[in-house]
């Protein structure tokens, strides 16, 4: 693979192992740069026996030479970062100073999160399944501006005083009328708030004018996603989808570089497909199967600990991710899972009413209708995890990932078996 500048990016409902695939290529980048989300994210790194799991810093973060960049396209919970930075500056030699925050990334407050756990349950069964982590309410205030407060506005807190309280003042207005709860107190947001200030004030920079002297002196950078193309806001699966541009078309606001910098992108895809929270997953299987791959493939959210909902792979619904982000190529992940299974099928196609789609569905009411068309494949009974080569793979695990290629149309350039580096296989 070319030592260029590349983009990670998930193709179904995210938790597809990026975090992994991320850790391994940024050996061959300079520069780590995440643009999209927030502590919503969790991406997983693991190796020399350990697992780390992240959701705000990028997953280059262990490996010395690496700058770590949060974009301005993040929302951030201040206390959430600076938790993960103290939890993995041990293992990470150096994070603080190679670690920064973009000044234009917009912040998460406790209205944020108060807001979002009051609609959700306001909304019953009709609820979105969101994380509650604030995420969707700051992004609402980012666009709304005059409601929101970039990381920058941190380090001033003369001017930021005035503007918490009036905030704080609107957002009670709503809390104690609409929902009849208790009002939050803007004193104590605004002292809890500059102490953060404080201490990520070192770390928060112009990050777009970094990249730009960056890219000019020839630094390679990795841009890392989160969650998946089937949750980006606006070619996702919508309204169960995040807040925030999750596909490739998420890098360039996310960071302030031009798209044509990017050398490679790559999509990463489970070797089967998962969902958490709400929304229509057309392959989902509710029965033994599905029960043994979330068990296999310890299916359960890096963030929230929910159980995720498993299904076929859908080859479909990645057709249109991989057209959508123009990929170069894909990252197949826990392939291993699969091993032992009593059956293996693969989804080439939707219908509804008995007629063929097409193309895959914006609406998400013919979403919800549509039944999959099974393609039957052999399985493995063998553990593949201990395979360090394409060839020593098993010849139904090798026609998986062929048949993979011929329904997407993307070459396959990587393959992981298992949650550690050395378990990864490359086919350049």
């Amino acid at each position: 693979m070319t030592a260029t500048n590349t983009c990670i990016v998930g193709l179904t409902w995210g938790d597809e192992a990026k975090g992994k695939i991320v850790d391994i290529l940024s050996a061959e980048h300079d520069v780590v740069v995440r643009y999209n989300g927030g502590n919503n994210a969790g991406h997983t790194v693991a190796f020399e026996g350990e697992t780390y799991k992240l959701h705000l810093v990028p997953s280059g973060l262990f490996h010395p030479n690496v700058t770590c960049i949060i974009g301005g396209g993040l929302v951030v919970d201040p206390q959430v970062l600076l938790q993960e930075i103290s939890d993995n500056e041990a293992k990470a030699k150096g994070l603080r100073r190679r670690l920064l925050v973009s000044d234009r990334a917009h912040t998460i407050w406790p209205w944020h999160k108060k807001i979002e756990a009051l609609s959700e349950k306001h909304l019953g069964k009709g609820k979105i399944g969101t994380t509650l982590r604030g995420i969707g309410p700051a992004y609402a205030d980012k666009a709304n501006r005059v409601t929101a407060i970039r990381m920058g506005e941190l380090l001033r807190p003369d001017h930021l005083r005035p503007k918490v309280e009036r905030i704080v003042r609107q957002k009670n207005e709503v809390f104690t009328k609409v929902f009849g709860d208790e009002p939050l107190d803007p004193a104590a947001v605004w002292d809890e708030y500059v102490a953060y200030g404080e201490q990520l004030a070192p770390m928060i920079a112009d990050t777009t004018a970094w990249l730009l002297r960056a890219l000019a002196d020839g630094k390679r950078i990795l841009f890392e996603g989160a969650q998946g193309t089937l949750l980006d806001i606006d070619h996702g699966t919508y309204p169960y989808v995040t807040s925030s541009n999750a596909s490739v078309a998420g890098v360039w606001p996310g960071t302030g570089v031009s798209p044509r910098v990017i050398g490679n992108i790559l999509g990463v895809v489970k070797a089967y497909t998962t969902r958490v929270g709400e929304g229509p997953f057309p392959t989902e299987l509710t029965g033994d199967v599905g029960d043994q791959i979330r068990k296999q493939g310890n299916e359960y959210g890096t963030t929230t600990g929910r159980p995720r909902r498993c299904g076929w792979l859908d080859t479909f619904a990645i057709r249109y991710a991989a057209a959508v982000n123009g990929l170069d190529g894909i990252v197949i992940t826990l392939l291993d899972v699969l091993g032992g299974l009593p059956e293996l099928k693969v989804c080439t196609g939707y219908t509804v009413d008995d007629k063929a789609l097409e193309a895959f569905p914006s609406d998400p009411v013919a979403l919800g209708r549509a039944k999959p068309v099974l393609e039957a494949l052999e399985p493995w009974p063998d553990d593949i995890s201990g395979a360090r080569s394409f060839d020593a793979l098993p010849a139904a695990a090798q026609a998986y990932v062929h048949r993979v290629e011929e329904l997407v149309g993307v070459p396959v350039r990587m393959v992981s078996i298992g949650p550690d580096r050395e378990q990864t296989i490359r086919r350049d």
